[in-house]
């Protein structure tokens, strides 16, 4: 209880006495900055199983530059636009289905990324479970440059293509008759789609990365109903799970990136079973 009976010691003293808390918290804040506006549409949309798909696909690109010896982000960066790039051109030139394009892509990648790691000495072993599960701690300035930059793209792009988006999302058709090319919107919500990944799988990791991609934005959808009010809702949810679990993971020596992913889908249940209890009462009121 110690986060009640002494509170400056338990939610202050973490950041204002260790820097690489500090840094955790920029990179945290910034993943979600990211994931919670592009989300947004990937759950409005229904495009999970893509988000996860391609949080797989980015991890050919990780071990193969971080076997080079490159940047691994922008190792990420190049496999994430080509798998996009990938699903595209097997829709537009097979009678596959969007969802059969993305699974033979994710298996195809998930398989390669296996390969390449299982090619090279257990010496790697510690390195690439960084890559799968997240290092925030280890965050350095270099980092936190490259995130804010790619947070920065992910923002403008979400703002120039808003509306195109949202007329996409519920009707494609008038979209097209609207002159807003549902196609390219669609490609361009691909391409942000892959690049918030890839800002964000230094802080949680390639496996946990979907849980801030999608909790965040499910949670706040329960709650508010304007878009622009999903993503601001999601983006502070998203916040209040970095926080508390790095505080958790500080004060009791859990992994950070899994603390933080956990903290996203308790706050998603907590807000269910509000719902759930809220609807229950207003029945009874009814009646």
């Amino acid at each position: 209880m110690d986060f009640l009976t002494s509170p400056f010691d338990w939610w202050i003293a973490p950041f204002t006495d260790n820097v690489f808390m500090r840094q955790a918290l920029w990179s945290g804040l910034l993943a979600v900055l990211a994931t919670s506006t592009v989300g947004t549409w990937v759950v409005l949309r229904g495009m999970s199983f893509f988000g996860e798909a391609l949080g797989h696909g980015v991890l050919p690109g990780i071990a193969i530059a971080f076997i080079l010896g490159g940047d691994t982000m922008l190792g990420a960066v190049i496999a994430a636009l080509l798998m996009v790039y990938g699903i595209n051109l097997i829709r537009s030139h097979s009678p596959l289905t969007e969802d059969s394009s993305i699974g033979l892509l994710y298996v195809g990648f998930l398989a390669l990324a296996v390969v390449i790691m299982s090619s090279n000495s257990g010496a790697y072993s510690g390195d690439l479970t960084r890559f799968l599960f997240g290092s925030i701690t280890g965050v350095t300035d270099g980092d936190l440059v490259r995130q804010i930059v790619i947070s920065g793209i992910t923002l403008v792009g979400v703002v120039v293509l808003h509306r195109a988006f949202l007329v996409m999302t519920f009707d494609e058709v008038q979209a097209q008759l609207m002159g807003l090319r549902p196609r390219l919107a669609h490609a361009g919500l691909l391409a942000l789609l892959a690049i918030a990944i890839v800002a964000s799988f230094q802080a949680v990791g390639n496996l946990l990365v979907f849980a801030f991609l999608v909790a965040p934005p499910s949670t706040a959808a329960m709650l508010v109903r304007r878009v622009p009010a999903i993503m601001v809702a999601a983006t502070a949810l998203g916040a209040i799970a970095v926080v508390v679990g790095l505080l958790i993971s500080y004060h009791h020596d859990t992994a950070a990136g899994a603390t933080m992913a956990l903290g996203t889908v308790v706050l998603f249940l907590f807000a269910l079973v509000i719902r759930s209890v809220s609807g229950v009462y207003n029945v009874r009121l009814a009646i």
